[in-house]
C-alpha cells in the first residue's frame, strides 16, 4: 500500500515571516522569479536590501495585488 505524504509547507506560506525572498514573493503572486524582479525594478512591488540580500516585506505582494485590482476597477 502506498503512503500519502503531505507536502511540506513552503516558506512563502508561513504567515509568521515578515520578510520574503524574491522567490517566496513570486510564489505568493504566482509569477516567475524574473517577473517578480521586473516588478521590483519598476517600483510596483516594494522591496529592500539588507546587506547584499533583496527582501520583500510580507505584506507587499497583497498590497501590489490590491493596487492592481483598484486600477482595473477604475478603468
Amino acid at each position: 500500500m502506498h503512503q500519502i505524504h503531505a507536502a511540506a509547507p513552503h516558506a512563502a506560506d508561513d504567515s509568521t515571516l515578515i520578510l520574503l525572498t524574491v522567490e517566496e514573493a513570486a510564489r505568493r503572486l504566482r509569477v516567475g522569479r524574473t517577473t517578480c524582479f521586473a516588478l521590483i525594478r519598476s517600483g510596483a512591488l516594494e522591496s529592500l536590501t539588507i546587506g547584499t540580500l533583496r527582501r520583500v516585506p510580507a505584506d507587499a505582494p497583497a498590497a501590489y495585488l490590491a493596487r492592481r485590482r483598484a486600477e482595473q476597477h477604475a478603468a
